[in-house]
């Protein structure tokens, strides 16, 4: 994994690598303005179990001004082609790809189950809509933001340029937004028609979620299973403070303490 100049120190990618190939090898997709560091952590967990881990920054992230604008020019054949291209480095480093991503990289992951033969994907909390966005809306909304101007929204309004931590963007892209929108609907059309080439899907639920819609989870879960020989289980994390992310130590250590046991035994059991 080769990072291009201007990421920061903070943003760059991770590889923990044992020196050889595994018999696992993880891939950890952070989420939407975040970096790497995000599952830092995690990924030091799987690899104190015997395993190599790739932890990729994300296409435009990672910036070394963290008020940069260039994640509003993120659209989806950019993330798509990140994802065919993670899923072949992966194989240099271990003999089963196991996929784990959360948010955005939720939606990533369940991209690749659904167009790539890994071993197991884990899609944590994927974005696949918005919680107040009615579905029936989605398309049209989507359409109006890509007409207007690229708006920039503090991911909290008070805190603003000094939200915590340092190693992520504090501010997200409408158009980026959309983009994003549009291909979580592309990825429910395709697990629709045809069966996910991963046939050991897991989707984790997170029942106190904030942020985006759980229903469409449970229905992209329903739409795999609807095909014959596809084992998916969904999971559902029961208990937690309203919350989204959930798995930033950073911002929630006492939720990642709480969850971080299960959602590793999911990863590799």
């Amino acid at each position: 994994m080769t990072d291009p100049e201007g990421v920061g120190e903070w943003g760059r990618s991770i590889l923990l690598t044992h020196g050889r190939p595994t018999a696992k090898v993880f891939v950890l997709l952070h989420g939407l303005t975040a970096s790497p560091l995000q599952f830092a952590e995690f990924g030091r967990l799987l690899f104190a179990r015997g395993s190599n881990v790739l932890i990729p920054r994300l296409p435009r992230h990672g910036d070394a001004d963290r008020m940069t604008a260039a994640l509003g020019q993120l659209d989806a054949a950019e993330l798509v082609s990140f994802a065919d291209s993670i899923v072949a480095e992966a194989r240099a480093y271990g003999e089963r790809v196991v996929v784990v991503g959360f948010s955005i990289g939720g939606l990533l992951a369940a991209w690749i189950a659904q167009h790539h033969h890994v071993a197991r994907v884990v899609a944590i909390s994927p974005f696949l809509g918005l919680i107040w966005l009615p579905e029936r809306f989605g398309p049209a909304v989507t359409d109006l933001a890509l007409r207007l101007p690229n708006w920039f929204m503090w991911w909290h309004p008070v805190t603003r340029e000094r939200l915590e931590p340092r190693h992520g963007y504090p501010r997200f892209p409408s158009h980026a937004i959309a983009r994003i929108y549009r291909l979580a609907r592309r990825l429910a059309e395709d697990a629709r028609s045809t069966r996910p080439l991963t046939d050991d899907i897991v989707v984790v639920v997170n029942d106190s979620e904030v942020a985006i819609k759980n229903r469409n989870i449970v229905r992209l879960a329903a739409s795999w299973l609807a095909h014959d020989g596809t084992h998916v289980t969904t999971h559902h994390l029961r208990g937690l403070p309203p919350s989204h992310d959930i798995i930033e130590p950073m911002r929630v250590p006492g939720i990642v303490a709480r969850i971080y046991p299960e959602l590793i035994a999911l990863a590799d059991s």
